[in-house]
């Protein structure tokens, strides 16, 4: 049986009480029985709004960030228990944004990943490069590297990330990488999970560069990308749809 693709929102720091609700239920008014999973990360304040809204419907919700610690003295984190208690299903990490502002590393990243997976929460691991490292022809070096980091952390639970290519130089910027270039690393971190589990085929490839609703049908079609991780266009009831119904 193939696999369904994965389409996941990244609303990023955006939102309020209010504009949530609106988005979620046209969300949930015109997903009717989708063929893809879809799935909505959400701020943290938020996880307990969308558990009382999405809980036994048809969109699973997720974080964007845990702590790396269980718990204790670490003020302003958010650990992988707290977030099971509202119910998530999902929590990004390692995302271009986190490691870039925030100075995570690919140690920080796969011990996030780590304790996501204790806590039966599927992180969605994010690697990927930026227009530099891209230039200088090291876009499969560096997307390796960060990956190794969270198999070597996860070992034998690899097939139950999710991962997420996302080239740092098409995020927010409206470039994207085209669907040839975008299949030719999804196919490099195949090939690297193939390695180190036998049921690389379950892992989730998402593509999370710009992908919207005009150019997702192509870059889903590409034999190794398994949905997306979306960003601006997951705030747009319309847009989200229309990729969602593009992922079949």
């Amino acid at each position: 049986m193939t696999k369904k693709k994965l389409i996941a929102g990244n609303w990023k720091m955006n939102g309020g009480l209010a504009a949530n609700e609106a988005l979620l239920r046209a969300l949930l008014a015109g997903l009717g029985q989708p063929s893809a999973d879809v799935a909505v990360c959400a701020p943290a304040p938020y996880l307990a709004q969308l558990q009382g809204l999405l809980a036994g419907g048809p969109i699973g919700w997720g974080a964007q960030d845990l702590s790396a610690h269980e718990q204790g003295a670490y003020t302003g984190e958010v650990s992988a228990a707290m977030l099971k208690d509202f119910g998530c299903r999902y929590a990004i990490v390692g995302h271009s944004e986190r490691r870039q502002y925030h100075g995570e590393t690919d140690a920080t990243v796969a011990a996030k990943a780590q304790r996501a997976l204790a806590a039966g929460i599927t992180p969605i691991v994010c690697v990927g490069e930026t227009l530099v490292e891209r230039e200088a022809e090291q876009t499969e070096a560096v997307v390796k590297r960060q990956l190794a980091a969270v198999i070597h952390a996860v070992a034998h639970c690899t097939s139950e990330i999710v991962v997420a290519y996302e080239p740092v130089w098409a995020i927010g910027t409206g470039q994207t990488a085209t669907p040839e270039q975008a299949q030719q690393v999804h196919a490099v971190l195949r090939a690297q999970l193939a390695a180190a589990t036998h049921q690389a085929e379950r892992v989730h490839i998402l593509y999370g560069g710009s992908m919207n609703a005009a150019n997702a049908a192509s870059l889903l079609a590409q034999p190794d990308i398994d949905g997306g991780l979306i960003g601006g266009a997951s705030l747009k009831a319309p847009d989200f749809l229309r990729i969602i119904a593009a992922a079949h």
